[in-house]
């Protein structure tokens, strides 16, 4: 499948990604992240790895939509985690009923 990516066309074929990506340990999941062989993987690291660029050089949504054309499932942003002071933050804003007790 003939893609651009920042500003390069790239023919990239689905087995050819997953095999670029054997033995490629994934990093920490900050955002976006694609499937591959069973793995998550962020899609900027994916896209460094397929195009031999700088991830600063991309986007991730310009790998997201190549990534997706071939096949593979991507997601978008890995889910928030709270600290312990936005977790109390947000008990302490919690809408209370009218007898004064939270709501449950």
């Amino acid at each position: 499948m003939r893609c651009v990516i920042a500003r390069f066309p790239f023919d990239l074929i689905k087995t050819e990604v997953q095999d670029s990506m054997k033995g490629v340990e994934p990093e920490p999941i900050t955002g976006d992240s694609v499937l591959i062989g069973g793995r998550h993987y962020p899609v900027k690291q994916v896209g460094e790895v397929i195009t031999r660029q700088d991830r600063r050089d991309f986007s991730a949504g310009e790998v997201t939509r190549a990534l997706t054309r071939l096949g593979f499932t991507c997601s978008s942003s890995a889910p928030t985690v709270r600290t312990p002071l936005e977790e109390a933050s947000a008990l302490l804003q919690a809408p209370s009923t009218p007898d004064g007790d939270p709501a449950s």
